[in-house]
């Protein structure tokens, strides 16, 4: 038997939260000493205050595990719920992570608002290119609307590549248009450069239009921090009397494993404003 400090300290939790649980019910000392109240426990109790600490760590309410214990649960029952939990946290994390991104992305546009750059943009004429190409419909043009749907076209777009035995020969174009229902809704183009003869259906392939003038700039990084450079492009273009006429290209120069490094450079169609 283990005095409730011991115990304490055997489970690595405080002496007052053994004394709360006994409280509500929890977890009842193995034996109290009628004379002097002292509160006793078995090193068989260390199994429940496991489960215990484990489910209240994972966003259980108190009474939440409560009727999980109760219920005399079974430990392969318990550990499909804590992983079932611990996914659901591992997502709150990486939306929590991509909305960081994003705020990252605004302070960085907005500390860029007094920046224009004399040598980082480009007016340059873009040639037609052969491209094989996915599409899929994204919320918005916003990069947290853009990333998770441009990302698994190009992962399908690679596996039916390689299933139709066409290897690219260039690198990958990202090309955007609104989409036919509206309300912002934005058709996302996942293009890769090849030389294969055109063709429709569940992969195309197609010759992408030339582009007579476009403003270009580099962005290095992940394209979840694009949003500072876009908007340094798109200030560059109206001091320089020139106006959009379009959604620009993303042409992926670098793409290494770590997203930090890549390399993408920015094509907006333009003309005299």
């Amino acid at each position: 038997m283990y005095t409730i400090g011991d115990f304490a300290r055997l489970g690595r939790v405080s002496v007052r939260m053994l004394r709360h649980y006994d409280a509500t019910g929890l977890l009842r000392p193995a034996d109290v000493d009628a004379s002097s109240g002292y509160r006793f426990y078995t090193a068989a109790q260390l199994a429940r205050l496991n489960r215990v600490i484990a489910l209240k760590d994972l966003g259980f309410t108190l009474q939440q595990v409560r009727d999980i214990i109760d219920e005399r649960v079974s430990a392969e029952q318990l550990r499909g719920m804590l992983r079932l939990r611990r996914a659901e946290l591992a997502a709150g994390m990486a939306a929590a992570e991509a909305r960081l991104v994003q705020v990252e992305a605004r302070l960085r546009a907005i500390e860029s608002e007094g920046h224009m750059p004399a040598d980082d943009v480009i007016v340059t004429s873009v040639p037609a290119v052969r491209v094989a190409e996915l599409t899929a419909v994204a919320a918005s043009f916003d990069p947290e609307d853009i990333g998770p749907v441009i990302a698994p076209l190009y992962d399908e777009l690679f596996r039916r590549l390689g299933a139709a035995g066409i290897a690219p020969t260039g690198p990958g174009i990202a090309h955007y248009a609104d989409a036919p229902e509206g309300g912002g809704r934005i058709t996302v183009h996942a293009a890769v450069v090849v030389s294969a003869p055109p063709r429709e259906g569940d992969l195309r392939v197609h010759d992408l239009p030339a582009i007579d003038q476009a403003a270009t700039i580099v962005h290095r990084g992940s394209m979840d921090s694009v949003l500072a450079t876009a908007q340094i492009l798109d200030r560059w273009i109206e001091a320089n009397g020139y106006r959009s006429t379009g959604y620009p290209r993303d042409v992926n120069l670098e793409v290494p494993e770590n997203r930090d490094d890549w390399v993408t450079e920015l094509q907006v169609p333009v003309v005299r404003g």
